[in-house]
């Protein structure tokens, strides 16, 4: 089988926006290839006792995403509906060149070889395994939060994800409602009804959470009346703001960049009650005033700021 290989160059800081919005036009299975350095958990993970010399760091990056090729493939459409994402994602943060190169690859397995690389593992007493292992005999009377992220969400290991889930467990009470915006695979809200939430709304961009939220509430034994999933921007689209509801939350969850926290944040205000918590995170060190200062320009008292590696989860109260 061939695939059809469209190519955008773009800057690293640009990278995870971008594959969202990439996938809102149903291009799937997005691969990066970048000069970023690797974390200590990648360098662990790649299996080798001597890692190769790393060209220094251009911030310069290329997402490719891979059509099958069965001989209908419209290529300039998808051309012309990719620069329509550059254009838009350039209208809020730097995007870089945004050139798109087309070219035709080999069949490869680039949806399941990502898997080889995520195995269980914990969050304090939290024990997160994917679809593909089994819980270990020892481990069967812990918490387990068992997750099938897909190829478009995460998987639970990002340290953004953990910085949230610590957070989260401080505020939960019995009888907390949860709005948990970008939901994905829907981790964040499994968690929190897990360890006591009363129900919890989600949002994304990409029609493919519903599916993947319910195939995790379901692993989990997460009944779908305690869960709802929205698709649709609740930054910009009035209609979603109206469904998700105002001022009825007891904490709203973001773990999201940046970037997207920044015009995020003024508009989630509205939906929690007063008093009410505000957790985020996708937040890289270099960002942290930049966001701590619009959270505290949005109506909120900033309660912490955690950090884990580069990263800072930034939690708040609704005056």
């Amino acid at each position: 089988m061939k695939w059809i290989k469209f190519k955008i160059k773009t800057i690293t800081q640009a990278e995870d926006i971008l594959i969202s919005n990439l996938y809102d036009i149903g291009l799937e299975g997005a691969q990066i290839e970048d000069k970023v350095p690797l974390t200590a958990l990648e360098k662990e993970q790649m299996f080798v006792d001597i890692l190769p010399d790393m060209p220094d760091n251009d911030d310069i990056a290329y997402i490719s995403c891979f059509v099958e090729d069965d001989g209908t493939v419209d290529r300039e459409k998808i051309v012309s509906d990719i620069k329509s994402v550059l254009s838009e994602t350039a209208e809020y943060t730097e995007v870089g060149e945004g050139s798109v190169e087309v070219s035709e690859t080999e069949d490869i397995d680039w949806i399941n070889n990502w898997k080889q690389f995520f195995h269980q593992f914990y969050v304090d007493d939290l024990l997160v395994i994917p679809s593909w292992e089994e819980v270990k005999p020892e481990d069967r009377d812990k918490k387990i939060l068992h997750i099938d992220p897909g190829t478009a969400f995460g998987t639970g290991m990002h340290e953004t994800t953990q910085l949230c889930i610590r957070a989260l467990k401080k505020y939960l009470t019995p009888d907390t409602k949860l709005l948990d915006v970008g939901t994905g695979s829907g981790i964040l809200s499994i968690v929190s009804l897990m360890y006591g939430a009363k129900e919890a709304v989600g949002t994304d961009l990409d029609p493919c959470a519903i599916d993947a939220c319910f195939e995790n509430m379901e692993a989990n034994g997460i009944s779908k009346d305690r869960f709802k999933v929205m698709i649709g921007n609740i930054i910009s689209d009035k209609a979603v703001q109206d469904e998700v509801g105002y001022g009825i939350y007891d904490i709203v969850a973001a773990n999201i960049l940046a970037d997207v926290l920044e015009p995020l944040t003024p508009v989630i205000v509205k939906n929690l009650k007063p008093g009410g918590i505000y957790i985020t995170s996708g937040i890289i060190d270099t960002k942290e005033k930049e966001v701590a200062d619009c959270i505290q320009n949005s109506g909120f008292e900033i309660l912490s700021i955690e950090s884990q590696g580069e990263w800072r989860g930034i939690t708040a109260r609704k005056k």
